[in-house]
């Protein structure tokens, strides 16, 4: 009797691993896709630094501007993929409790785009040595200006309020630097780099709208169905004004 119990218990024991198992492989859908650009490229002026010798002087040649930046097969960096409609009504998300990094370096905030979740810590960083200001413009969440000085490395701020829409910050002392901020209620979103990929994970299944951010192109829409563990792919393409 006693080694039928043992049998049993191994048995059940064994069951319920498989079950749990099955219900984490389960557990969160996955969305992913890649974002290019198509149409003629355009001619877009370098950024000019000469009216700060100092910035100047951090660069060998002349910089790209970060309007648009494209990688192999024109893959488009620098765009906003986030989960616009479709999540539970009424369900909160913890901030993430790693600040997210800007760094004033070369004399250009790096990164130029990125996204945030409301309660993430913004530390901005002063690696140049030169003066700076952070100052940002959001229409929902209260604006500020955080001057830079030389000395001061560092700088925190945390954003109370959603706003999906991106917003700008800007530099008042060295008018090229831009970067471009969203705020997000949810941790379901991402930025591409230059390859132009992205991955949305741990989704509860449903019908979701997908929005892709560009700063002159601007939005594009997709409607896109996850079942539990799945993994689907939806692409964006972005095309030249005009169509050219």
């Amino acid at each position: 009797m006693t080694g039928l119990i043992k049998m049993f218990g191994r048995s059940l024991a064994s069951g319920l691993l498989v079950s749990l198992t099955a219900t984490s492989a389960l557990a969160g859908a996955t969305i992913t896709g890649n974002v290019t650009y198509d149409g003629k490229v355009p001619n877009l002026k370098p950024l000019a630094m000469d009216a700060d010798p100092t910035c100047a002087s951090k660069h060998t040649s002349p910089l790209a501007n970060e309007m648009l930046v494209l990688g192999s097969g024109n893959t488009m960096a620098n765009i906003i993929v986030s989960v616009k409609s479709g999540l539970p009504a009424g369900k909160t998300y913890p901030a993430p409790k790693e600040p997210f990094v800007m760094d004033q370096n070369g004399c250009q905030y790096k990164p130029h785009v990125f996204a945030l979740q409301v309660g993430q810590e913004l530390k901005v960083l002063n690696s140049d040595g030169v003066l700076h200001n952070v100052h940002a413009l959001p229409k929902v969440n209260g604006q500020f200006n955080m001057a830079m000085p030389p000395t001061r490395k560092d700088a925190e701020h945390t954003f109370d309020k959603a706003e999906p829409d991106p917003f700008q910050v800007k530099c008042d002392v060295h008018p090229w630097m831009t970067a471009h901020v969203s705020i997000f209620e949810h941790p379901y979103f991402a930025v591409t780099k230059d390859d132009g990929k992205f991955s949305i994970k741990d989704l509860p299944a449903g019908t979701y709208e997908i929005e892709a951010w560009h700063e002159k192109l601007g939005p594009k829409v997709e409607k896109i169905t996850v079942a539990d563990g799945e993994t689907k792919n939806v692409d964006f393409k972005f095309t030249a004004p005009g169509g050219s």
